[in-house]
């Protein structure tokens, strides 16, 4: 089966390549020939301590459920809200004062308020961008979406309401069914970020959940890099396998959302935690999994103080003379003309400052002990070509470096016969024209030995960091960057010299642009 893909994501790929079978286990955890919806929960299981993972089924042969008739069918963009519910408009002006911000150094200077400034950093951090005509799938905001579902939604949560973002009415929305907050007089809010797995459609199946969960990661780097324009310090407090929130904000039933991320503007109590999975029934057997691997996050540690989300001034050195605003427009993941799919680029020779500047973007760690420490396990290899000073070749990034593993100059090559869009006639795919493939791997034994089950999770969220943060450093230097899991997996490893527990969490195609068209701004 084969999905449409888009260019405003990072792209899927369903079927095993007929080219790469191996069919023999004895090199590593997952046969080769296991298609990559499946790959995910058999990691899972290896890293929970199942050395030979068994192959699940698929839809047909799970009693009671069978895949829907039209896959493409997804839950509402937004959760329910009553007609006419009340909102909190959120404020104007928001790339005016972006514009006034140089990057990477810009703050702004002043934006009001803190609901002001808020409001702003939710709309920076979260708003439409940009419509490209040609584009099949609208509208572009300043962070990659799968398929542009955009399935982490934003709560904003105070001492009086429990509100959604609502980016098409650049407004906070009073949600139907939220329950009273659970302790009136606390001061400051809270910025949830809740993943909706039946955005994505059913025929994703375990994919689902690593889709979810990395663009989770990625919508934390954006909040946390929109608060730190706008000036607003908050803390980070990671989920655990209680559900109150999901209930307390009315989002049911709950089998459909993930736990939530929470960042914390002000000193508030710890929130009421219920244990268990409660009563909800999940119908679809396939996403009971993906909720297990979710729910079994049971963080208890302190909410962690946030840090940069940015390198320093001192860090970055290619980026041509732009502000805030002009860096979010630019970010993309490669373009097409005429409504085809894929992306388009060229080869050319980049200055050695554009591979460091996304080094030190992929260096600055997200926040707390819990996803540094994770972040640490994180391998990330990068195949380079055309950059000044630089063989091309394999590179393994180390203490703030690229290191040459193996020089070769057919890498980025033979990765594109390992893609699973292939070039055709509907299809862009310069895979062989990229200056630089970054691809971020874990052995998951090791992150849930430390972490436990619940590590698995936080691998998804750091990849998803460190990618957004790649895709910034790309619009920094002029050039396109756009997170994958169309590689095959096995093959992609042959590539790079990984070992067979080393499991492909994400990739990053970065490279020049070979096709720019007219945009239209969304922007408020």
């Amino acid at each position: 089966m084969t999905l449409i893909r888009s260019r405003e994501v990072w792209e899927t790929h369903m079927d095993p390549h007929p080219d790469q079978l191996l069919r023999d286990r004895a090199g590593g955890p997952i046969p080769d020939d296991v298609e990559t919806m499946a790959r995910d929960v058999m990691w899972y299981a290896y890293a929970l301590g199942d050395d030979r993972p068994a192959v699940p089924g698929v839809y047909g042969e799970q009693a009671g459920f069978a895949a829907p008739d039209a896959p493409e069918e997804v839950a509402p963009r937004l959760p329910v809200t009553e007609p006419g519910a009340p909102a909190t408009p959120l404020p104007l002006g928001t790339v005016e004062l972006l514009e006034r911000m140089p990057y990477p150094c810009g703050r702004a200077p002043e934006a009001g308020t803190s609901a002001e400034a808020l409001g702003h950093a939710l709309v920076t951090a979260f708003g439409p961008h940009r419509r490209e005509p040609e584009n099949p799938i609208n509208d572009h905001r300043g962070y990659a979406s799968v398929r542009s579902k955009f399935p982490v939604h934003a709560f904003v949560a105070d001492r009086e309401r429990r509100q959604v973002l609502d980016v098409h009415r650049n407004a906070l929305v009073d949600l139907a069914g939220a329950n009273p907050p659970q302790d009136p007089s606390a001061d400051g809010c809270e910025i949830l970020l809740i993943g909706r797995y039946t955005r994505l459609p059913a025929s994703y199946r375990w994919f689902r959940g690593a889709l979810v969960h990395l663009e989770m990661g990625i919508a934390l780097r954006s909040l946390c890099l929109a608060l730190e324009l706008f000036g607003l310090s908050g803390r980070l407090r990671l989920p655990n396998s209680g559900q109150g929130r999901l209930r307390e904000f009315g989002l049911r039933p709950a089998w459909e959302w993930t736990l939530p991320l929470t960042v914390e503007l002000a000193e508030r109590p710890a929130p009421v935690q219920t244990t268990g999975r409660g009563a909800d029934t999940v119908p679809d057997p396939v996403l009971a999994d993906v909720l297990a691997m979710n729910r079994a996050q049971t963080f208890t540690e302190a909410p962690a103080t946030l840090g940069p989300a940015a390198p320093s001034q001192d860090d970055v050195t290619a980026a041509a003379e732009r502000s805030w605003a002009e860096l979010l427009w630019s970010r993309t993941s490669g373009r097409m003309p005429r409504g085809l799919y894929g992306m388009n680029g060229r080869r050319r020779v980049l200055p050695a400052a554009v591979l460091q500047d996304a080094v030190r973007w992929l260096g600055v760690p997200p926040p707390g002990d819990v996803l540094r420490g994770v972040s640490n396990a994180i391998r990330t290899t990068v195949v380079i070509q055309g950059i000044e000073g630089h063989r091309d070749g394999v590179y393994e990034v180390a203490d703030g470096h690229t290191v040459l593993k193996a020089a070769d100059t057919t890498a980025a090559a033979r990765l594109e016969e390992v893609y699973g869009y292939t070039l055709a006639p509907g299809n862009g795919c310069d895979v062989r024209h990229a200056s630089m493939i970054w691809f971020l791997t874990v052995d998951p034994r090791v992150v849930v030995d430390r972490y436990g089950p619940g590590g698995w999770t936080t691998i998804q969220y750091v990849c998803g960091w460190a990618a957004h943060g790649l895709t910034l450093a790309a619009a920094g230097s002029g050039l396109y960057a756009r997170p994958v899991r169309a590689f095959y997996e096995a093959a992609a490893r042959r590539v790079l010299g990984l070992g067979s527990e080393e499991m492909v969490v994400l990739a990053v195609i970065g490279g020049t642009p070979g096709y720019r068209g007219l945009m239209l701004d969304l922007r408020s």
